[in-house]
Order: C-alpha cells, then structure tokens, then sequence
C-alpha cells in the first residue's frame, strides 16, 4: 500500500513537471482517498506523514495559482508559460549575438517557500521559462540520463540534499526512434536545498559539458545570509552570499574566528571559477544585491539580474507563494496583476492584457538592440531564453519603479552591467505601455505618472 501511495506521489511531480495541472488535480484527489483506506485499514505510524505530503501538494496548487485566467463558464483555466513560437521576443540578428544557452543550474533554498517533494515553487516557475513548448510531431521518451550524454538532447536531472537524482531526464527522439534530434531544450539540474559541495559539483558539471558558443545559467532562489564586516574590503566574500544547506556537511573548524566566513554560505567570489566561460547569473534573494560585484577576470561575458532585496509589508504575506522577481520571469502579466491585487481575470481580458506585454517585449528588444548598451548584453541576446529573460526583467523594472509601493531603491531589481536608463529603462515608450496596460486593468491609481518618475 506505501509502494502504491508513493507511485502517486511520484506521479503527480512528474504531472507537475509536464505542467498537466488536470491530471494533477485528479490524482490528488485519488491519493487523497487511497490515504484516507491505508490510515482506516492498518492506523500506521506515518499517518501524519502523508497528511503533510497532502497538505503540500495542495498548498503548492493553490500557491500557482495565485491569479486565475477564468474561462466563460468561471472555470479556471491551466496555461502554459513555456517558450513557443508565440511568446518568443523577435530580435534583430547581428553576428555578435554567438551565444546559446546549453546548461542549466537551477537551485531552491528558501526555508519558508510552498514547495511539494523536492521543488520549490520558484524552481518550478522557473523551469518551465525555461522550457519550449513540445512540438506535437514529436514522441516524448523519458529516460535516465546517460553519462554519454548527447549536447543537443532536452534533458534535466534532479538533486536535492538527500543526495539523489530523483527524476528521468527528457529526451527528444525523432519519431523513428533512432536517434535524438535537434536539442530543444538545455540541459538542467535541479538541485532543492542543495548543500555548498553540491553546488560546486553540479556547477562543475555544467560548466565541463558546455560547448562551443555555449552559455551557463545559475538561477539562486535562496534566503540571504549576511556579512559582519564593517569595513568591507573584498567584495567577493565580506558582504555574505546566500545560504546552503548545512545538514550534510562537517565543519571541521574547532572554533570560530572573528573574522572567519559561513562555509555554509554561497558567496559571490565561489563563483568566480566559472567565469572564465559564458555566464549568465540570476539571483532572487534578500541579499541579491551582493553578487552585482562579481568580476570579469576573465574577460567572458557575464550578466547578473539581481531581485529587490525587500518587498512592500502589504506582500510580505503572501511571499510564501513565490518570489515576486521570479513571478515576473516566469509570467509578466501574472506578476502585474499580483502587484495591483487583481487575483481573477476572465481569459477574453487576460489575452488582450498579453497583447500589451507582447508589444513592450518587441518594442524593448528593438531599443536594447539599438542603445548604447554593454556588448555581453548583445551576445546573450542571440538565445531565445536568454533574450526573453532580460526583457522581461526591463518590464519588472519599469513597472516596479512606476508603482507607488516600490518606491525605494531596494524594492527594484538591479543587474550587473547595468542597462541605460534613458535609453531603455526610462523610456517613454516602454513606460507609456505600462501604464496603459494598467488602464487597461483598471488599476491605474497604483502607478505614477510618468513625469513622476525620480
């Protein structure tokens, strides 16, 4: 009976994965019952267990949820924020866009985050930015993945504290079988609560299997852990990183020195080895701000967008449910709502909102292509995910900066080189979309004017 509890289990974080929201619904009101038939027969010991794995994965839909597209009829409707055709950002190609982004390190460590089995809520919004949408004349094949792996297959693997991959790598075959096609999707590693060694083993990992032209993600959504130095002289390690699972790792020292560092803190300077290939960091943390120091000893490219550090008290309930920064990588328009408060939009209205979110990507990737701007930002734009999340963070930019509860500095992101204000960020273009979208919503009271803006 426990065998047939944890295939559901299971089974639901792989629906989850898949993004089948229905099937998940279903098999948790499947589990729900079989748990109620295991506890009445045998009255085991680990009763209260499997009400918490219950709790979670209810607790985990409701959070994704968090605002409602409604059908006609009022029933909720599941959409996809995965990269098609529809929602990829168009680009002026130059040559010096090179870059494709080929690995992938995903990494949840926030103590008070909805999370269900080994995924955070952040590292499932942030997997699925980072997954194109299945093309329908393709068989999907799920396998472990092999240590051969091929560069070009859809993949991810999964790793937590515990120190297991937990589930398959995804494949993409050709239908005849044969052999993998054309890779859609990077590789990923999902690494929940991971500990300091495990970070550095998978970021190894990923930084080795990068080819030609190839590009490294680190994603962090991690609690802040905070420096004591007063005077701060090396900005890689004196102001503090984020935190790391400490459970597994020994500390070997006897005794702590005034002026030793948290080995289980994940610190700027930690990742200065792999600069020396393409990397592309992002960090939402309440410490965020610290890796913006990170250097280009190197001279490869380097891009860092970094969270607000804090968010208004009026959001600080709900910050459980996931990161604002994250909710606005993952689904602008989402993000755009929370912050208004609006928690249902019927779909005829939430379709004509995108169509505002759609014109402010295409119209902010022809002003970045053409403004004054640092050339990494360039040759990280030639990748469709890659361009779609800096786009989307000049649109969290804007409308943070416009909103009147985000007033202070550290309410608003930041990224390292920074992008031109009056060129993009402040752009009256880009700015009167924004506030037109907010018309459009009816919440425009929320947001200044844009002769307000500092």
């Amino acid at each position: 009976m426990v065998k047939k509890l944890r295939y559901y289990a299971r089974f639901i974080v792989v629906c989850l994965l898949l993004k089948k929201m229905k099937l998940v619904r279903d098999l948790v009101m499947e589990l729900d019952k079989q748990i109620v038939d295991y506890t009445s027969t045998y009255e085991p010991d680990d009763q209260l267990e499997w009400s918490l794995v219950l709790d979670e994965i209810k607790s985990f839909i409701k959070a994704d949820g968090i605002v409602s597209v409604l059908h006609a009829d009022s029933n909720t409707i599941v959409l996809s924020h995965r990269l098609s055709p529809l929602t990829t950002p168009p680009v002026e190609k130059s040559t010096i866009m090179n870059l494709s982004l080929q690995e992938i390190v995903i990494i949840g460590n926030c103590s008070d985050q909805v999370k269900f089995s080994e995924l955070t809520m952040d590292m499932f919004r942030m997997l699925q930015t980072l997954e194109r949408e299945p093309q329908e004349d393709y068989n999907h094949l799920y396998d472990s993945p092999a240590p051969g792996r091929v560069p070009f297959e859809k993949s991810y693997s999964v790793s937590s504290a515990k120190g297991g991959v937990g589930y398959p790598a995804m494949v993409m075959c050709q239908e005849n079988g044969d052999r993998p096609s054309k890779r859609e999707n990077p590789h990923k590693y999902l690494l929940y609560k991971p500990t300091f060694s495990q970070i550095m083993v998978f970021l190894a990992s990923g930084f080795k299997e990068l080819p030609a032209n190839g590009a490294l993600l680190l994603y962090i959504s991690a609690d802040g852990c905070f420096g004591s130095t007063k005077h701060p002289e090396d900005m890689g390690y004196d102001l503090g990183g984020v935190v790391t699972n400490s459970k597994r790792e020994v500390d070997h020292s006897n005794k702590k020195g005034a002026h030793s560092k948290d080995m289980h803190c994940l610190y700027p300077g930690d990742l200065y080895p792999f600069t020396r290939k393409p990397f592309f960091v992002i960090v939402d943390s309440d410490n965020s701000f610290v890796f913006q120091h990170l250097p280009r000893y190197f001279g490869q490219p380097l891009v860092i967008l970094m969270s607000p550090q804090d968010i208004p008290p009026n959001f600080h309930e709900q910050q459980h449910n996931g990161n604002l920064f994250t909710m606005f990588l993952h689904s602008p328009l989402t993000a755009f709502c929370y912050i208004c408060s609006i928690t249902n939009v019927p779909i005829h209205h939430w379709e004509r909102c995108q169509s505002f979110i759609d014109r402010f990507v295409t119209e902010a990737s022809r002003l970045l292509t053409r403004s004054r701007i640092d050339p990494v930002y360039l040759q990280f734009f030639g990748d469709d995910f890659l361009r779609l999340l800096v786009l989307r963070y000049v649109f969290c930019d804007i409308a943070l900066h416009l909103h009147r509860s985000f007033k202070s500095r550290h309410l608003r992101p930041r990224c390292h080189p920074a992008l031109p204000e009056s060129e993009l960020l402040e752009h009256p273009a880009l700015i009167h979309l924004v506030l037109d979208l907010a018309l459009h919503l009816e919440v425009r009271s929320h947001f200044i004017d844009s002769n307000e803006l500092e």
